[in-house]
């Protein structure tokens, strides 16, 4: 039996939760809000470029540590997109979503 798809807040809540974590390690102040709206690329980014890489590297880890499937966030789909699913916190919930969403299904 497959597993449960999460809800879409316990996925934003995943990012977010790396999100602290990279910034963090960044050394980066935490903004005062991190939400869904928190943009992760463009001039209202709270990371820089190496800090959205530790994200990303991050919450590929803890989707296979919870869901037992291994994910590749950042690749020739995410980049060709249309609307960049790194641009807010949520767009990248979103997308985790729609990944793990077709992992179940095929699994």
């Amino acid at each position: 039996m497959p597993l449960p798809l999460p809800a879409p807040e316990t996925l934003l809540q995943m990012v977010l939760d790396g999100l602290r974590e990279a910034l963090e390690l960044s050394g980066k102040p935490l903004p005062d809000q991190l939400d869904a709206e928190t943009s992760l690329i463009g001039k209202q980014a709270v990371l820089d470029s190496l800090a959205l890489v530790t994200l990303i590297v991050d919450l590929e880890q803890r989707i296979e540590e919870e869901f037992d499937l291994a994910l590749t966030l950042a690749d020739d789909r995410a980049m060709s997109q249309k609307h960049s699913p790194f641009r807010t916190a949520g767009a990248l919930a979103a997308y985790v979503g729609e990944l793990l969403a077709e992992e179940l299904a095929h699994g």
